[in-house]
């Protein structure tokens, strides 16, 4: 079966043979019939259907789901980590990832080496450690990890978790490019309409086998209407993913050449640092720009609330293009000086394109940034 016919292909056959999967709103299933399933904290045909769907989009033996990305992320540590263990990964990454491993799992003799952006700092701070945890386009930096050559510096000694919610299985295979575990925020694009929260892992069958059973005592359970919502997502997520992707690349141009603007930082761009990898690992550069804007006394907060079309909002990966203020936001738990490593500064931007028309998109920038123009001037 192509890729784009398993994005809409619903495979599993429930009793009166319905066009889309059912939300099982159950609690538990009676016995002995419902056997397989007995709790919904452990199983439920809407979810299993979502993991089935997964874990052929990402070509894995199988997959689990989980109540949010953080979820996902915490619990595949938790199962895989022991005392005086050790992990590995860069210092740009989404700000709670990091929090959980440094100021958490230390508690537990866990020792995390954080790495320098990009691949060649990642090997460089390579020591054996159990453990690679990577962005396979970097939160909010997109700095691209070279997943194959990760794989065969550090070959079976360690294992290799790579977080791809910002490239989905559109436009990268992370486990074909060597990676161990995937995993996603499903609450961004997978399910694409921003009324989701919620965590999917896939990888090898044995590992998904002890990582479920572990997730089942933890608790950490999708519902099922949350898992209809994403498979209803999914159905739309090659084609949402190609526009927004499109509209993403011209909207990268256009800010180039914008008065005002000063880094733009997007992997289809020819001066990214990892445009060539991106152009070979990726199906697509991606629907997420981050671009600074070039003023002193920027009021950030009102320069969002001048937007007319764009939403600020703490997330990304919907339909609806939203902008954020990683120093505020997304990454406001890092210290001044982690920021300052990730490269993320105070007039740092990250734009989740989604599918208006994106000359609609930079209008609005545009004339956001106008009134920002005009309100300096009136206060000297």
């Amino acid at each position: 079966m192509r890729d784009k016919t398993r994005y809409v292909r619903e495979d599993e056959k429930f009793s009166h043979s319905p066009l889309t999967t059912p939300i099982y709103q159950t609690s538990a299933y009676v016995m002995p019939d419902g056997a397989a399933f007995r709790y919904s904290r452990e199983a439920n045909p809407t979810v299993s259907q979502l993991n089935a769907v997964i874990s052929q989009l990402e070509n894995a033996d199988a997959a689990a789901s989980f109540s949010s990305g953080m979820g996902a992320v915490t619990t595949v540590l938790l199962h895989k980590l022991r005392p005086g263990m050790s992990v590995l990964i860069h210092c740009d990454v989404f700000a709670r990832t990091m929090k959980f491993l440094k100021d958490y799992m230390s508690l537990y003799g866990i020792k995390t080496t954080v790495a320098g952006p990009g691949t060649d700092n990642l090997l460089k701070s390579y020591k054996g450690q159990d453990i690679v945890y990577v962005e396979s386009i970097s939160n909010p930096t997109l700095r691209v990890q070279d997943l194959g050559r990760i794989r065969n510096e550090i070959k079976a000694k360690s294992i290799l978790i790579a977080d791809s919610t910002f490239a989905t299985p559109v436009n990268l295979k992370s486990l074909d490019e060597g990676a161990d575990i995937v995993i996603h925020s499903g609450s961004k694009f997978i399910s694409g309409h921003n009324d989701v929260i919620a965590g999917l892992v896939a990888g090898r069958s044995e590992f998904i086998k002890g990582l479920d059973d572990f997730r089942k005592t933890l608790g950490e359970t999708l519902d099922p209407f949350a898992a209809y919502l994403m498979l209803r997502g999914i159905k739309t997520l090659n084609v949402r993913m190609k526009q927004s992707g499109q509209s993403a690349s011209k909207i990268s141009g256009e800010l180039k050449n914008l008065p005002g603007i000063g880094k733009v930082i997007y992997p289809g761009l020819p001066d990214h640092p990892d445009h060539e990898l991106a152009s070979r690992m990726l199906k697509g550069f991606g629907s997420v720009i981050s671009f600074s804007i070039e003023r002193n006394g920027l009021d950030v907060e009102q320069f969002m609330r001048d937007l007319r079309i764009i939403t600020p909002a703490n997330t990304l990966g919907g339909v609806n293009t939203t902008i954020s203020h990683p120093a505020t936001m997304s990454h406001r738990g890092f210290t001044a000086e982690e920021r300052r490593a990730a490269g993320i500064g105070d007039s740092l931007f990250r734009l989740s394109v989604g599918l208006e028309d994106p000359g609609d998109l930079i209008e609005d920038i545009i004339n956001a940034m106008q009134k920002a123009e005009s309100r300096g001037k009136g206060s000297n």
